[in-house]
């Protein structure tokens, strides 16, 4: 996993995100608020330890994407528990035709991935701003990582975020996976990437 500092000033609570497939932290770039902030993502493998989250009193973990999956299977590997766990545009089974995206569909994006074609996938996502800079074969492999990989380990969400305009993991789809944690459930009316300029993290937290 590759780790950076979004925000680091020393305090005593820890946001730590996972971030989605080759978006990188753009999807975060207007968010603010107290906390330091902890962004990790390409998820090819999970040998990378997090040794900093150690030091804070409080971590909240924020999930996005097919980051939902790979906080789930790094959650059962490391055993930690963050004080709040929180799931948006996402499921626990991202290779899965009835709950994430369809086997099939994630491989022909390897295949035939190039950088217009990720520009493509980045105005269906709703990324506002410029396209991320993107390693192409790192990408491939780390969607072949999630269909090998497969479903995470079940684990409770304290709050789970369903796009209603979402195009790239269908809503359908979000809403199936999340039937039998539905207390935690809250629809909005946003394409996948939900987060917007001027937002608290704070907001996706509560």
């Amino acid at each position: 996993m590759k780790q950076q500092w979004l925000s680091r000033s020393g305090t005593d609570e820890l946001i730590l995100v996972f971030g989605g497939w080759a978006l990188g932290a753009a999807p975060f770039a207007g968010l603010s608020g107290r906390g330091d902030v902890l962004f990790v993502d390409d998820f090819r493998h999970f040998d990378d330890p997090l040794p900093d989250i150690a030091q804070y009193d409080r971590v909240n973990l924020i999930a996005f994407s097919f980051g939902v999956a790979s906080a789930g299977h790094w959650l059962a590997q490391t055993g930690f528990r963050p004080d709040r766990l929180i799931a948006v545009s996402g499921t626990l089974c991202p290779a899965d035709p009835e709950r994430g995206i369809a086997p099939d569909m994630i491989r022909a994006t390897a295949e035939n991935l190039t950088a217009a074609s990720f520009s493509k996938f980045c105005r269906r996502a709703g990324l506002n701003g410029p396209v991320p800079e993107i390693d192409l074969e790192a990408a491939q492999a780390e969607l072949h990582a999630v269909i090998d990989r497969g479903g995470a380990p079940e684990v409770a969400f304290d709050r789970i975020w369903i796009p209603q305009r979402d195009r790239i993991i269908p809503t359908p789809a979000q809403e199936a996976a999340w039937a039998h944690q539905q207390s935690a459930v809250r629809g909005i009316a946003t394409p996948h990437v939900p987060f917007r300029d001027s937002q608290n993290w704070q907001e996706w937290i509560s």
